[in-house]
């Protein structure tokens, strides 16, 4: 017999109840029978939710012991024994007993259940019992005692949203903000040729394009601050529906006290909390911020794709840094490998948003029974921006350069330099002017000269680019 043929039949099994009857579960597993089952009849995709979201909902469970602990409705080795076992769980422990596929019930029943079971079988192991026994911890009554999963799984879809944000996602927009600034800074006297229309137009300084890409960048993060603020309301103390049923005077206010303290954020009880059961208008609110986000990012970075264009048959105006070898065929290519891949994440979180506003649009009556999707889509948006767009400053934005020759050749060359003119001669004249230098082949100067509208030296006293692109 082979060594794993050994160990195979060497595995052992235990029973584990539900109200269904008795489930058999491998010994080694925390989970329960709800959880057996749920791996039966969810048993497609490779989906699963994140880690971050495990432990969002393990400070829940957290939050939710130690109130009841002050409310009296726990005793202390109740609570005690919920709070080792999740502050293991935070700690980074047993995220292999979260086995589900997130392809599940809409309201996220089945993942609740699994982290009630996991908590309860562990504090009963840490009590000195046999996982099963749901004493002295039972994974409905105690672990999720005053708690429904139509308000537990919205407030953890809130809390790891609100926590994502402030802990990965700004921290990536401040830093690419502040490294366009440090361009901005760095480019501000270099004047270039503008276009519009994809045509030349009027000049104005790498330093202005820099700033206005910063400033995207600023809007969207105070756009993404403002939704979070609707997340940071919970729906815990609403349980089913909204009503609060089957919970204490003041739980809700107590257990978000609470989750507050643990988090370092402040979450307050909802406003109404039958319409964050019923909706999740705030997340969509979220994403669409995400999604206004991206589509500003997915500006910035085609724009920056092409003035990196050439290096001999594009623009040229910037060079990006050479990462690595952008050809397997084509040697000494440079690709702008790093725009293309935060490229790629925009249309991404673009795509989400389409899930999320129409998942947010369908929640019927009393409850939205598209809850994983919506999660699964918001956070996934958010790792993908927050990785992506720290990328993007530490191998791209950093380390772009201008080509002052080409740049000065295409100023020197704009025939949109004229419209200085429009004050001095008026717009039919500068206009003939642009139109006989682009038909002769000939510079604005010679045009102007050339059509006795005006001398070289009245040409260049009032043509002068670096005069045309404001303070």
């Amino acid at each position: 017999m082979s060594d794993s043929a050994s160990t195979s039949s060497a595995r052992t099994s235990r029973l584990e109840a539900d109200s269904l009857g008795t489930v058999e579960v491998d010994s080694e597993n925390l989970w329960g029978a709800q959880t057996q089952r749920a791996l039966k009849h969810f048993d497609f995709g490779s989906d699963r939710f994140p880690e971050a979201f495990i432990k969002a909902f393990a400070l829940v469970k957290k939050a939710a012991a130690l109130s009841h602990k002050e409310l009296g409705k726990l005793s202390e080795q109740q609570a005690g024994l919920i709070v080792q076992a999740c502050d293991e769980i935070l700690a980074g422990e047993y995220f292999d007993q979260f086995p589900l596929s997130a392809w599940q019930s809409g309201s996220g029943t089945q993942t609740h259940m699994n982290i009630n079971e996991v908590i309860a079988n562990r504090c009963n192991e840490i009590a000195g019992e046999e996982r099963g026994k749901k004493s002295p911890i039972h994974p409905n009554d105690h672990v999720n005692m005053s708690q429904s999963t139509n308000d537990v799984f919205p407030t953890v879809m809130h809390i790891s949203t609100c926590i994502a944000i402030q802990q990965d996602l700004a921290p990536a927009l401040n830093l690419l903000r502040d490294n366009l600034k440090r361009k901005a800074d760095e480019f501000d006297s270099i004047v270039k040729a503008g276009r519009t229309h994809m045509m030349d137009a009027v000049p104005l300084t790498f330093g202005q394009e820099f700033r206005a890409f910063q400033y995207q960048v600023e809007s969207g993060l105070e756009s993404i601050f403002r939704a979070e603020q609707e997340a940071r309301q919970l729906a815990i103390g609403g349980t089913a529906v909204g009503t609060g049923l089957n919970t204490e005077p003041g739980w809700p206010e107590l257990v978000c006290k609470t989750i507050s303290e643990l988090s370092h954020l402040t979450f307050i009880p909802a406003e109404n909390k039958f319409a964050q059961i019923a909706a999740h208008d705030a997340l969509v609110q979220v994403h669409g911020a995400l999604n206004s986000l991206a589509a500003s990012v997915l500006k910035i970075a085609n724009d920056l794709r092409l003035m990196a264009s050439g290096p001999h048959c594009g623009l040229q105006e910037i060079s990006i840094p050479a990462n690595e070898p952008g050809s397997s065929i084509m040697p000494g290519k440079v690709n702008p490998t790093q725009i293309e891949s935060v490229s790629m994440v925009c249309l991404r979180v673009m795509g989400n948003n389409l899930a999320v506003s129409v998942a947010g649009s369908q929640g019927q009556f009393q409850l939205n029974a598209y809850k994983p999707l919506i999660i699964m889509s918001l956070l996934e948006s958010i790792r993908l921006l927050s990785s992506a767009l720290t990328n993007l400053s530490l191998y791209c934005i950093s380390g772009i350069s201008v080509n002052r020759e080409q740049v000065e050749e295409y100023v020197s060359g704009s025939s949109m330099l004229v419209t200085a003119l429009n004050t001095e001669i008026g717009y039919d004249k500068a206009a003939k002017i642009a139109n006989y230098a682009f038909e002769k082949k000939v510079s604005l100067r010679v045009a102007a000269a050339e059509l006795d509208i005006l001398s070289g030296e009245q040409f260049d006293e009032l043509v002068d680019a670096r005069k045309m692109v404001g303070k």
